[in-house]
């Protein structure tokens, strides 16, 4: 069958500040995926949370973009807003930033991650005899935060030692999109290996450039799909961190799992953190998962799960950053958090003025910029042209 991947995922609302949601809301989300699962909308689903983000994890056979299942992710979001506005909670309905979307809601606020495949699981498939996957949530980080581990992991076989066994060293193409070019999705395809140092070129740049989707250039099967979309080229104003989710297949002609997380070891430095407007380590966390530390850290989450072959989920789902050895990954990003915190708001600790998200710190400098005069009250003299007798 052709079945279909969808990662919905949205911030709107969270208890005592951008912490995490409230039972409540994540009791109506679960009792929304399963009245979709009853009415034949959905084949399975997973809720969980990331900070102060919402994620539903799908399958169903409706396709990408449907108009249906991104609906009933729209109207779950706005009864877990309804409930976040009764009880008082912070940022209620913060990453809906359209009124009523009417088909499928990319661009109006949500992240959302989708693959599309031919689900076949049997031992005598040759591309995918089983389905495996696991789905990368964030919060408090911009949209390129999966640049470098999603390169690391499917072009670098330091990271990556499959990369030289047969089907995977065919590579893997990488499309990437401009997110400052608000005329459309303006994507650019790269191939890896060949193009290993092109792709390092735009994937540096965390705030523009950001990976949309990994292919097989084996199969032509999607390995990874992700949510690289900027919210304040949507609202035109700072309404929180980007926060994006990543689908990402592994094993067999794909990466294994390890070989896909091990990047996050680095705790790598990203935009981010408090207002939206600091860089700041990336912090790999258990699902569930609330913001409570000294700094508002970038959190990811790594859920992964196994697909029967009627589109469900088998068995139970695997926590693969909520284990002994990513407690030393979380140390150190806190280590390197605070040696960044501890410089404040100078140079590389804060992003530039043209990152920044806050509209606030915007006007501000704004603000001071229309106070600058020319000493003396004039600019500087130009001198005139020189003629031919000179």
């Amino acid at each position: 069958m052709k079945l279909t991947i969808s990662i919905l995922k949205a911030d709107v609302g969270s208890i005592g500040g951008h912490t995490k949601p409230s039972k409540r809301m994540i009791d109506a989300t679960e009792q929304a995926v399963a009245d979709a699962i009853s009415s034949g909308l959905l084949i399975d689903g997973y809720v969980g949370h990331t900070g102060d983000d919402i994620c539903m994890t799908t399958t169903h056979t409706r396709g990408p973009n449907d108009t249906d299942v991104h609906q009933f992710a729209w109207s779950t979001f706005l009864k877990a807003t309804d409930i976040a506005s009764q009880y008082g909670l912070y940022g209620a309905g913060q990453d809906l930033l359209a009124d009523a979307p009417s088909g499928n809601i990319r661009g109006a606020g949500p992240a959302v991650a989708e693959v599309e495949f031919d689900h076949d699981p049997i031992k005598t498939n040759p591309v995918r005899p089983a389905e495996s996957f696991f789905v990368l949530a964030a919060d408090k980080c911009g949209p390129g935060a999966y640049n470098l581990p999603m390169f690391l992991g499917f072009a670098d076989p330091m990271y990556c030692g499959g990369l030289m066994l047969p089907r995977l060293d065919q590579g893997f193409t990488f499309n990437v999109i401009d997110m400052d070019n608000t005329d459309g999705d303006s994507i650019i395809s790269l191939n890896a290996p060949e193009d290993y140092y092109k792709l390092a070129v735009l994937l540096r740049d965390n705030e523009r450039f950001g990976i949309d989707s990994i292919v097989s250039r084996y199969s032509g099967e999607m390995a990874a799909a992700i949510s690289a979309t900027r919210l304040h080229n949507i609202a035109g104003s700072y309404t929180g961190k980007d926060d994006p989710v990543a689908v990402v297949r592994n094993q067999g002609i794909f990466p294994a799992p390890e070989e896909l997380t091990s990047p996050y070891a680095k705790a790598h430095f990203i935009g981010g953190d408090a207002r939206g407007s600091h860089v700041m380590p990336l912090m790999p966390v258990p699902i569930n998962t609330a913001v409570t530390g000294m700094y508002c850290l970038p959190l990811v989450s790594c859920v992964g799960f196994s697909i029967a072959a009627d589109g469900t989920f088998s068995d139970s789902s695997i926590d693969f950053f909520d284990n002994q050895s990513w407690d030393h990954v979380r140390l150190l990003a806190q280590q390197k958090a605070i040696e960044m915190r501890s410089q404040g708001w100078s140079g590389a600790a804060m992003l530039p003025y043209g990152e920044l998200e806050y509209s606030g710190f915007r006007q501000s400098i704004g603000d001071l910029v229309d106070r600058f005069a020319f000493r003396n009250g004039h600019g500087a003299e130009v001198p005139e042209k020189a003629t031919a007798d000179d």
